[in-house]
């Protein structure tokens, strides 16, 4: 399972960027499935590498047209007719519950006109579903891939995405130009289901380190501490981790301007501890996290970024 990325040279398999081949079939054609702001940005990246990107959907039907007309693309008005304008599918949803309904077995649902296509699925829902989504796949004669991402709404947009993939790796192998020019580094973690697993331990760890950037900075302030010294103190020391350079500042200053939102973050430790339940392994700082970001969202918070748990913490702050 090494690094996929960098410089390393394609494949002779390998078709060029505007296209990749499964089996006899060339991928020509792409569909985003989704297109809030990861969506969205990926779109514009495909389109922008050369791809051509022939429609996009989500809930939100003027939103779809609106970068529909941007792209040059179509916004069709149902599941089914995305499916069938594409050769490859990537989907960016938000929970367990709009990743069953895009695939559903019965009503307007991608598996219509799935024959032969390929599904990248890149929402962070659990591991179960993705089987799910597999293996309803394969029943049509459809290929499905989880695609994990690590990344921000920068990220998307700059092609800089760390992307892990779960799925059979030939069809990774397949896919891999297209993701390429999504992404800096490609990780094929095993079978179906993997990247996910994988994904809920990078967003429970994350998740339990903003948590306690928060509490430290806000008991700093309250003990009346130079919040800045401290944070410097805390970068060269063993309190240093990625999320005092991406969140530190924020908190301070109240800028909570949402990347990834605590909503999710929520969500995301839910997912993880659901894991951890069903493995008997308990996880106090996780499940106290995962109870941080749902309080945030009783207060109506919960679409701040994640760094917004700090309002929590912070002296004489409104939550």
């Amino acid at each position: 399972m090494g690094l996929v990325g960098g410089n390393q040279a394609f494949p002779p398999w390998t078709a060029p960027r505007s296209c990749a081949i499964i089996g006899l079939v060339k991928i020509e054609t792409i569909a985003v499935v989704g297109v809030g702001r990861m969506g969205a940005n990926m779109a514009r990246r495909l389109k922008e590498t050369g791809h051509t990107v022939s429609a996009v959907y989500d809930v939100k039907h003027g939103v779809a047209q609106a970068l529909a007309t941007e792209l040059g693309c179509g916004a069709p008005a149902t599941l089914r007719e995305t499916a069938a304008m594409a050769d490859l599918i990537l989907t960016v949803v938000t929970d367990d519950a709009a990743m069953r309904g895009i695939f559903a077995e019965e009503g307007d649902s991608l598996l219509g006109d799935a024959a032969g296509k390929v599904f990248v699925n890149c929402a962070t829902v659990s591991p179960a579903v993705h089987e799910e989504v597999s293996a309803a796949c394969k029943e049509v004669k459809a290929e499905a891939l989880e695609a994990c991402m690590a990344s921000s709404i920068t990220q998307a947009r700059e092609g800089t995405l760390y992307l892990m993939v779960g799925g059979d790796l030939e069809t990774f192998h397949r896919v891999e130009p297209i993701l390429r020019d999504l992404a800096s580094s490609l990780r094929h973690v095993g079978g179906v289901g993997q990247a996910a697993k994988v994904k809920a331990l990078v967003n429970m760890v994350m998740n339990i380190n903003t948590a306690g950037l928060a509490e430290g900075l806000g008991l700093g302030a309250a003990l009346g501490l130079d919040l800045t010294m401290l944070k410097e103190v805390f970068s060269q020391t063993g309190a240093n981790s990625r999320v005092l350079q991406t969140d530190g500042d924020d908190m301070i200053a109240r800028e909570h301007d949402c990347y990834f939102s605590a909503s999710h973050a929520a969500k995301d430790s839910g997912i993880a501890n659901a894991l951890a339940k069903a493995s008997g392994v308990e996880v106090p700082l996780s499940v106290a996290t995962e109870v941080q970001y749902r309080r945030l969202i009783s207060l109506g918070l919960g679409e701040l970024d994640k760094s917004g748990i700090a309002e929590l913490t912070f002296p004489g702050r409104s939550a």
